[in-house]
């Protein structure tokens, strides 16, 4: 069995620590007036933060107000600006929130594919996969608390939400059937629930065939497994528009729901490698072997192929169709954030296909954590970069409270998995794949 060594408790607890006060430094920083707002973004225009527009706006926004024709404009500038200020909180903790959330929900998915296929190399790893999925609990519940507080006007996330924005768009108004708040809850509810459901449902036959004197349990997880998959397939589809996508919502596209899936998917088998490597170096999973670590290496590559694949032809195809409602997402993500935008190509793609092309190296364990930490760095750029340009727009800046909520979850991250591993012996006993496992070489 698996022991929680303090140090590990103890490092997570003072993230979580360091995390609430960062964010909470975020919250209470945050303007609570336009001139507030102008005030701040003029400030840091004198201190060398930020492009000249963002002075020149909130100046044209000030002097608005002494102009009769443009102070309507200046007004609703202001009321913008102060939008986006207050969201930077909101929406680091809504990035952090989700980005550790779809580490477990990369991990299920990887795990019912492993149990749909009947694989025979991985079963060693299933205790591992089934302990970071049980982080999908409360991290599916502070998605949805946030999610709930965005429909009560809490925060200015999901502008659709504002029933005065939407009766001004047309665009949104016929969108209304589908993005609408009670509709939009429930959907979430349903996700989480279907998630949920399969998670508990697959470890609990996986903790009963342990016990059992047949293989009733697996053949029971093998079609819980496959059935899930085609419920995955639709519901994250689903959750990626609802839940990113519709922050911009005068945009679309059909790659959308398989370009989230692939950054998910790399993030969560990034995870398993991680967390195998550390068990291992503390004397844990000893039939785990370095053609286990190989394989998960390998998962990381490919997935980094297909999520780059995903990536430029979502990228190609509307910059090269030049349509304006189409190409303003990039071009704004590329004016306003060049620098995090270009990163994350090079850490998701170039430094993954230059450092794991070689088949030795997948099975040198510091080299793949290496790896794995950059990975896991540009994807939480590739979240950053989904969501902020729609919800903070050009004020964005990472800083105490975009680090803050990052250590926060990441504590609670640790804390939860771990907790999990502890629960239940780390490698099954009856599963039938398991020798074959043991014996996994090459």
């Amino acid at each position: 069995m698996y022991t929680f060594s303090n140090r590990l408790k103890i490092g997570s607890l003072v993230l979580m620590a360091l995390g609430l006060l960062g964010m909470g430094i975020g919250f209470i920083s945050a303007p609570s007036t336009v001139e507030e707002a102008q005030a701040m973004v003029a400030t840091s225009h004198d201190d060398g933060h930020g492009g000249g527009h963002e002075a020149a706006d909130a100046s044209h926004g000030a002097a608005a107000d002494a102009h009769g024709e443009e102070a309507g404009h200046g007004t609703d500038h202001g009321e913008h600006l102060l939008h986006q200020l207050q969201n930077r909180p909101w929406s680091a903790v809504y990035i952090a929130a989700f980005f550790f959330f779809m580490l477990a929900l990369g991990v299920l998915a990887f795990y019912a594919i492993q149990r749909a296929a009947q694989a025979g190399w991985s079963p060693l790893l299933f205790r591992v996969m089934e302990g970071i999925t049980s982080y999908i609990v409360p991290g599916g519940i502070v998605i949805f608390v946030i999610l709930v507080l965005s429909v009560m006007h809490m925060n200015h996330l999901f502008v659709w939400m504002d029933a005065e924005t939407v009766a001004e768009d047309a665009l949104l108004q016929g969108k209304a059937g589908y993005l609408n708040p009670t509709f939009f809850l429930i959907r979430a509810a349903f996700f989480l629930g279907g998630w949920i459901a399969y998670r508990e449902i697959s470890r609990r036959l996986s903790l009963a065939q342990d016990k059992s004197d047949d293989n009733s349990n697996f053949i029971k997880n093998f079609k819980w497994s496959a059935g899930f998959l085609v419920f995955y397939l639709v519901t994250e589809s689903m959750m990626s528009w609802d839940w990113i996508m519709s922050l911009d919502p005068h945009w679309f596209s059909t790659l959308f729901g398989w370009y989230v899936f692939a950054s998910m998917f790399v993030s969560g088998i990034t995870t398993i490698a991680l967390v195998t490597i550390y068990l291992k170096s503390r004397g844990y999973l000893p039939d785990v072997n370095n053609s286990h670590i190989h394989d998960l290496a390998k998962f990381m590559f490919g997935i980094s192929i297909f999520w780059t694949y995903l990536w430029f032809g979502q990228f190609m195809l509307i910059w090269y169709a030049n349509i304006p409602e189409e190409v303003t997402y990039f071009v704004t993500r590329i004016e306003d954030f060049k620098l995090p935008f270009f990163g994350m190509v090079v850490m998701n793609f170039i430094f993954p296909l230059l450092v794991l092309m070689n088949s030795d190296y997948k099975r040198v364990n510091w080299f793949v954590v290496m790896t794995g930490i950059v990975v896991l760095v540009g994807h939480y750029l590739d979240v950053y970069i989904m969501i902020t340009p729609a919800t903070v727009g050009d004020q964005w800046y990472i800083g105490i409270p975009e680090i803050g909520a990052v250590l926060f979850f990441a504590g609670a991250f640790i804390f939860w998995v771990f907790r999990a591993l502890t629960k239940a012996p780390l490698q099954p006993e009856r599963n039938p794949f398991l020798e074959e496992s043991r014996q996994f070489h090459y």
